[in-house]
């Protein structure tokens, strides 16, 4: 059985978000590159081909929660058996650590 990722909803808006932004910057061939660019991305993930980090490093009660980064972004997501969840896809400029708190916190983790 091979395992696969699947994006939550937030990060699905997230994607979304990224690929908007990018085709007003940068036009649509450059958001397809972008986009491709993170799928290929959590296919790492998946594969093992990438090294990720505890988002425990950046907040207590976080310990499930893992990130890396992604072009001009960051993958948080959560490693299982069976899949990988992608939580969400933050830009590199954004504050991680208080996202990661809030998505900790939702996940009932932290507080």
């Amino acid at each position: 059985m091979s395992r696969s990722f699947r994006l939550t909803r937030r990060a699905e808006d997230s994607l979304t978000g990224i690929a908007r932004w990018t085709i007003d910057t940068f036009g649509p061939r450059q958001a397809d590159l972008y986009q491709a660019e993170l799928i290929a991305r959590c296919e790492a993930i998946v594969a093992g081909r990438v090294h990720s980090r505890s988002c425990a490093v950046l907040v207590d009660g976080a310990e499930d929660l893992r990130f890396l980064r992604a072009g001009e972004h960051f993958l948080v997501f959560l490693e299982r058996p069976e899949e990988v969840i992608i939580v969400d896809i933050l830009h590199s400029r954004s504050d991680l650590p208080r996202h990661v708190q809030a998505l900790a916190v939702l996940r009932g983790q932290g507080g």
